[in-house]
């Protein structure tokens, strides 16, 4: 811990991004708990009704995310933080309105929206970190800012359900909001520093090979980085997020409409996460190569997860599953991103981090369909099995990734210097 305040201290505009992320997740948590138990409310807790909320959120950054890369290796990264954050305060006011069954529709236009606006945050963010610390506290940076997430995850989900069974969506909803504009005006106070270019061939720096094919263009020559954006992609098969909502608002409902059993379930995960990465950073000493071993285990953690939640007969045991779950999926996140600032030149970062949202985008959309549908076919009751099944389609990214490892080790795949940040 003591490694993380001394960051922290040291590091005044990463302590300023730090904080916009620690307000933000916390509205972040308000809107999925209001939100989630609305479109139950209004469905009749219609599978396809809340897979239609969540690929609302993840379908826009999917459609959005090439030319967001583009924008953020062309415009100053934190001008694009602070128009997206104020512009997400303004979204969320809207679905004030959505006060009725009949308004639903405006429920997900204004989730598209507010999205659409993140697939710029989101990538933007892991793009200009590399400006704000130093190459040899990018693993640290990223495991701070991975956990925060977690802990947000775990306190805001509390909060989030308590404060919309007690006083309503619409206080979450302002909350919300109001955190948007709160990390904007932090994120106001960053002052990047410049990094210099790494040494890459001289047409890479030229400044027509900004554009997106020149992204997918570099990405192809360099295995290392490519395979850097499986790891997304695979971590995020399987709809944890709609099965989580089945099990809160079906098979163990706690509060109204399930949102008390729901906050419970987000904390376990978010506990489950914190430890993930804390655990494994034991045996970590921060190069590319042991990462990419250490993602292994996160992906066989990530199986054993699932598996016990599809098994789980109870809230307790479901929520100890999860946290077994997110172990796993928060340490392969935080690996698979510092992987990605430490072997792309900054001039790329923005395209690469793109196509690595929009790889978690694809995955997570298309689970949360496949599931959706499969929840509406069944019922609820057959959420176990879906789940199960979930576990068992993750054993094909481990494997995956276990050949993928072996054969950039044997070939000896480098990627291009990653920038010092000095």
């Amino acid at each position: 811990m003591a490694r993380y305040l001394h960051l922290l201290r040291s590091n005044p505009d990463f302590a300023y991004l730090w904080f916009a992320s620690v307000v933000s997740l916390l509205g972040d948590w308000f809107n999925i708990i209001a939100l989630s138990a609305l479109v139950s409310e209004y469905t009749n807790n219609s599978g396809l009704a809340v897979s239609g909320l969540l690929l609302a959120r993840f379908l826009p950054p999917l459609i959005v995310s090439p030319y967001a890369g583009v924008l953020i290796d062309r415009f100053n990264r934190k001008r694009l933080l602070i128009y997206s954050d104020l512009l997400r305060a303004i979204i969320v006011l809207f679905l004030l309105f959505a006060n009725s069954p009949d308004r639903l529709w405006l429920i997900y236009l204004m989730t598209v929206l507010q999205f659409a606006m993140s697939a710029i945050f989101e990538p933007a963010r892991g793009a200009i970190l590399p400006s704000l610390v130093s190459s040899k506290d990018l693993l640290p940076a990223n495991t701070l800012s991975n956990v925060t997430w977690s802990v947000m995850l775990a306190i805001g989900a509390i909060i989030g359900g308590v404060t919309a069974t007690l006083f309503g969506t619409a206080t979450a909803l302002v909350i919300d909001a109001a955190t948007f504009a709160l990390s904007a005006v932090l994120v106001s106070r960053i002052k990047p520093r410049s990094i210099a270019q790494s040494q890459t061939p001289t047409t890479e720096n030229q400044p027509q090979n900004r554009g997106f094919r020149d992204g997918l263009r570099y990405v192809a020559a360099n295995p290392g980085v490519a395979a850097a954006l499986f790891i997304k992609f695979g971590l995020s098969l399987g709809s944890v997020d709609a099965l989580m909502i089945a099990y809160a608002t079906s098979l163990f409902v706690i509060g109204e409409n399930g949102t008390g059993s729901l906050g419970i379930l987000y904390s376990a995960f978010g506990f489950g996460a914190i430890l993930g990465p804390m655990i494994l950073n034991r045996f970590n000493d921060g190069s590319v190569h042991t990462m990419r071993r250490l993602v292994i285990a996160s992906f066989a953690c990530v199986t054993v997860g699932w598996l016990l939640f599809g098994f789980a007969p109870t809230l307790l045991l479901a929520s100890l599953a999860l946290i077994v779950r997110a172990m796993g999926g928060s340490a392969t996140w935080t690996y698979s991103s510092t992987i990605i600032q430490m072997s792309v030149p900054d001039h790329f970062l923005g395209r690469v981090f793109a196509l690595d949202w929009a790889g978690f985008y694809l995955a997570v959309a298309v689970s949360t369909l496949v599931t959706g549908l499969l929840i509406d076919t069944f019922g609820n009751q057959a959420a176990p099995h879906i789940t199960i099944g979930s576990g068992i389609l993750s054993i094909i990214p481990l494997l995956l990734w276990i050949g993928a490892v072996y054969w950039l080790e044997r070939t000896k795949q480098t990627t291009l210097p990653a920038p010092s940040g000095d």
